[in-house]
């Protein structure tokens, strides 16, 4: 089995891999490549349960966690998008994660905290699965046209913490998230699609959407539209 792997140091090469193994997940195929053929091929990789995920990776364009995917003949293996790359397949997270600063999508305890009932805690449970792998942040197309896009790695957190009555800034958190935020989300779903924890960030973004709404937002391209008229 042939596989591509876009790899860099100073500058983006690629290099073409034979891996004479049965079925192997990627991580199984890079852990292969540098034991036998190339000890210098750089790589991020740690629970291999799909847990931890660190092994965040682009195959064919489309970001994976490498220990889930099965390699397949032709794969073309590359660093995530919108990441500085550090080398090889390796990026710093740093964008990523500057997103929930700016976003203020972390916890701000109550001086005294409320009991939750079950119902409350399943309204942010599967947000709460976030493994911080990155995959959504890569597969986000707005990007490209809006760097300072929060993203879906921010507002699925944000979610997180707006829908919780613990929580003691929701309403800072609603303000903070319109600006390069929820509007300029084109809910195409392509996070949602990547997620290894099955987490739907587009969900999440529509209802910070009518949060937002309730606290007497709405999206500003509807208000320039509207005085077109």
């Amino acid at each position: 089995m042939k596989i591509v792997i876009e790899r860099y140091l100073k500058e983006s090469y690629s290099q073409t891999f034979d891996v004479p193994l049965s079925s192997p997940t990627l991580l199984e195929a890079l852990n292969y490549i540098k034991e036998n053929i190339d000890r210098s091929l750089t790589y991020s990789s740690g629970c291999r349960s799909s847990v931890c995920g660190s092994c965040s990776v682009s195959v064919n364009g489309v970001p994976k966690l490498a220990c889930a995917y099965k390699v397949k003949e032709d794969d073309t293996i590359s660093p995530m998008r919108y990441f500085e790359v550090l080398k090889d397949l390796v990026v710093d997270h740093q964008n990523a994660q500057e997103t929930i600063n700016r976003s203020k999508s972390y916890s701000t305890p109550l001086d005294v905290t409320p009991t939750v009932s079950q119902n409350q805690e399943k309204l942010n449970e599967v947000q709460s699965d976030c493994i911080l792998c990155g995959i959504c942040y890569s597969a986000c197309p707005v990007y490209e046209a809006t760097p300072q896009f929060l993203g879906p790695f921010a507002l699925t957190r944000s979610w997180r913490y707006v829908s919780d009555p613990r929580d003691g800034a929701q309403k800072e958190k609603i303000d903070t998230i319109q600006n390069s935020g929820i509007w300029d989300c084109t809910l195409c779903g392509e996070c949602s699609l990547v997620c290894p924890q099955g987490i739907s960030s587009k969900d999440d973004i529509i209802k910070l959407r009518t949060k937002s709404t309730q606290a007497g937002y709405s999206d500003p391209s509807l208000s320039s539209f509207t005085s077109m008229f």
